[in-house]
């Protein structure tokens, strides 16, 4: 695996099959190449700001079925993934071997009461998460994107964990587009 750091410039191989567990898949395919990590996140983050900035109230509490998270639990469901993926990363590429537990987003979202806090907010926590998943990123050394470990039962390398992170938020966009239309 070549993976290149220069100055803030993170180069990512695209993860082979057996980097990740097959539930990552779809979203390590959904991300493009990442040539230039920090950019490709730092390019994310400000699309999905400026495209989440101008939900109303009334947008950010849809929901476009009974039971499925509305706009504004699907926002805090990213920040709260997004954690956890970061989390692993840095685990992971500190070399802690310790196996990491799996996390259940069907009991995150309602615990993180979502729905009591004004949109704005929680978008600008997933920025915030966000902002300290690039200086992550940005921060670790050349070996550590060579390491690997297990998480939620699966083993996964530091840098599949990149594709997921960034994957995982363009499925959810292409939610907000085709069943939000947002």
């Amino acid at each position: 695996m070549t993976t290149r750091t220069l100055s803030s410039v993170v180069t990512l191989p695209r993860p082979a099959a057996g980097d990740h567990s097959p539930g990552m898949a779809g979203y390590v395919a959904a991300a493009p190449d990442l040539t230039d990590a920090v950019k490709l996140l730092t390019m994310q983050r400000d699309a999905v700001r400026q495209k989440l900035a101008g939900v109303s109230a009334t947008q950010a509490a849809y929901r476009y079925a009974e039971g499925k998270w509305s706009v504004r639990e699907v926002v805090g469901h990213l920040a709260d993934a997004e954690r956890v993926f970061a989390y692993r990363l840095m685990r992971i590429g500190r070399g802690d071997e310790t196996p990491l537990s799996g996390f259940d987003e069907n009991t995150y979202v309602p615990a993180g009461a979502f729905e009591q806090r004004d949109f704005g907010d929680v978008l600008e926590e997933w920025v915030a998460v966000r902002n300290a998943t690039l200086a992550l990123v940005r921060g670790l050394p050349a070996e550590a994107w060579k390491r690997s470990g297990i998480a939620n039962g699966k083993r996964v390398t530091a840098v599949a964990l990149v594709y997921v992170t960034y994957g995982h938020i363009e499925h959810h966009l292409r939610l907000f587009a085709d069943r939000y239309k947002i």
